[in-house]
């Protein structure tokens, strides 16, 4: 029986999968093409759509060719993308990029047609001409026309920085607002506070991040057991080989580690399906980029400054205690997980883009306007540590300018960083 994580790793690399929907279109032409010699034995086409078999041929030979083009027109900007994202992004977006459905339906399109029209070209002979599928041919590469004007126009546009910090923005978002519906306001006793040692500890047999967790499926079988699940690492971080993935309070025998491993995904590196982290990382990382020397474009920096600050309001103001235990029907327990706090999340999205920035005026006059901002919106219980990232931002900032004018400039908040209304340190 195959297990829930080998199936979750199963889904991922489909979506992934660049060539498993265009093979799907390549089957689809050939079904087609079936179909359409079936209808041209019952449906009778005017004079003006018949075709000799030379013009026949021509066509369909001409489409085919037509298309293998396009599938190397659609390869070829899949290549330039690799080297746009990993060269002025970051090389975690391209996990979003192998996922991108009109990519894939553009390719399942061509392919289609492709099959199509050589399928149908061997059909051509002097006394059988398939006039319809001719027809139906001509038909299908007006509409892979419009395909491929959607796909570079989806391209273009998709691929901009503000549009990636968008797409995080809203992927990490939709995230939070999932794991804020799950929520379970109750209390629980962690079996380690006690300094229990667990029962049985479940190990990784092959390194890996951690990608995704069946928490319904580990509840059931620890309510079927009388067991209780610790997963001692958050979302996202490296296990390797042998380090300790589940620990188990109760009767659990080595048949239930096998299970309990079963449902814990690991996978090369890590993913937004369960983790906002990652959303907010792969931002952090075009910022900083954005700010190194080689680049030097603040701007952009302060574009993702601009996402930054969404995600971690959004974070910032869901409920106070996040989900991280999964209960049982008579309201026990039966899978406690660590989670990121309020601090953690703060830190990944501020700390490196002022340590980068901080020589930016338009940076840290954006970044202390973000926190202005947080400082408003979050929870109370959150503010003292947003305080506290504005304190050591105002701090890097007096050290890093010895000009009084220059330095109380960078001391203001700016929501363009630099150009938009702006007030100084104080008012």
């Amino acid at each position: 029986m195959i297990s829930w994580s080998t199936s979750f790793l199963f889904r991922q690399q489909a979506r992934e999968s660049l060539w498993l929907v265009p093979l799907l279109g390549a089957v689809t032409g050939v079904l087609l093409t079936q179909a359409s010699l079936w209808l041209e034995t019952r449906v009778t086409l005017p004079e003006a759509w018949t075709y000799s078999e030379s013009t026949a041929s021509s066509v369909l030979a001409t489409i085919a060719g037509a298309m293998v083009a396009l599938i190397s027109l659609v390869v070829t900007i899949g290549v330039l993308v690799v080297q746009m994202a990993t060269g002025t992004l970051s090389a975690r977006f391209m996990r979003l990029w192998y996922r991108d459905r009109v990519q894939k339906m553009a390719l399942a399109a061509f392919t289609a047609t492709f099959t199509f029209a050589y399928a149908l070209l061997r059909k051509v002979e002097t006394d059988s001409v398939p006039s319809l599928g001719v027809s139906l041919a001509g038909v299908w590469v007006t509409a892979d026309l419009i395909i491929l004007l959607i796909y570079l126009n989806r391209f273009v546009h998709m691929l901009r920085p503000v549009a990636v910090g968008a797409s995080m923005a809203n992927a990490g978002l939709a995230l939070v607002d999932a794991w804020e519906r799950e929520l379970v306001p109750k209390t629980f006793d962690h079996p380690g506070r006690a300094g229990t040692e667990p029962d049985l500890r479940v190990r990784a047999l092959r390194s890996g991040a951690l990608q995704a967790v069946h928490a319904e499926g580990i509840v059931k079988r620890a309510t079927q057991r009388e067991l209780v699940c610790v997963l001692p690492h958050t979302m996202g971080s490296f296990v390797t080989t042998g380090d300790v993935l589940l620990e188990v309070y109760g009767p659990g025998s080595a048949r239930d580690a096998h299970a309990l491993r079963g449902m814990i995904a690991l996978g090369q590196e890590r993913s937004l399906d369960q983790d906002p982290g990652f959303a907010l990382r792969i931002l952090v990382d075009i910022a900083v980029r954005a700010l190194s020397p080689a680049v030097n474009d603040p701007t952009t920096a302060t574009q993702m400054i601009n996402y930054i600050g969404t995600l971690l309001r959004g974070i910032g103001t869901s409920a106070p205690t996040w989900q991280d235990a999964w209960f049982d029907a008579a309201g026990r327990a039966r899978l406690l997980v660590a989670t990121r706090t309020w601090e953690d999340f703060l830190h990944l999205g501020v700390n490196e883009v002022r340590s980068y920035g901080i020589t930016s005026t338009q940076t840290v006059r954006r970044l202390r306007a973000m926190l202005a901002d947080l400082e408003c919106d979050v929870a109370p219980e959150r503010r003292a540590a947003v305080v506290r990232q504005r304190s050591i931002l105002d701090r890097m900032v007096i050290a890093a300018f010895s000009d009084f004018d220059e330095r109380a400039f960078a001391l203001g908040t700016d929501h363009q960083g630099i150009g938009g209304s702006s007030r100084t340190a104080g008012t």
